[in-house]
C-alpha cells in the first residue's frame, strides 16, 4: 500500500484516539478509553510502516502537523471551542509547511 496512504490512515486513526480521550473524562469511562488505545495503537502501527518507505522528518511532521490541524477542527466542530483568526492564521501556517515539505522540498519522495 502506499505509504500516504498509510500515513493518512494513521493520522485518522490519531484524530479518533484523540476524540476519544477527550470523550473518556481521564480515562473513567470505559468504552472511550478503549478507543484511546484502539486509535493510539493503530496510528503508531501504521506510521511505523510508513517509516520503512518515507524519511522520518517527512512523516512525524506530516502526521503531527495534520494531526494538530484536525484535532483543533474537531475541538471547533465538534466539541464547540472557539476559534480567532490568529488561530486560523497559524492553521493556515501549518498547512502551508505540510505542502512544502511533501511537495516542494526533496525531503520527501516524490
Amino acid at each position: 500500500m502506499h505509504p500516504y496512504v498509510l500515513l493518512a490512515v494513521a493520522i485518522i486513526s490519531e484524530l479518533f484516539g484523540t476524540t476519544a480521550l477527550k470523550l473518556s473524562d481521564g480515562f473513567s469511562k470505559p468504552l472511550p478509553s478503549v478507543a484511546v488505545v484502539v486509535g493510539y495503537g493503530v496510528a503508531f502501527y501504521l506510521v511505523s510502516l510508513t517509516l520503512e518507505e518515507l524519511p522520518i522528518g517527512v512523516v512525524y511532521g506530516t502526521w503531527a502537523a495534520l494531526g494538530i490541524v484536525g484535532v483543533a477542527a474537531i475541538g471547533v466542530l465538534v466539541f464547540e471551542e472557539p476559534v480567532d483568526l490568529a488561530g486560523v492564521v497559524g492553521i493556515l501556517c501549518i498547512l502551508v509547511g505540510v505542502y512544502a515539505v511533501n511537495v516542494l522540498s526533496d525531503m520527501s519522495a516524490h
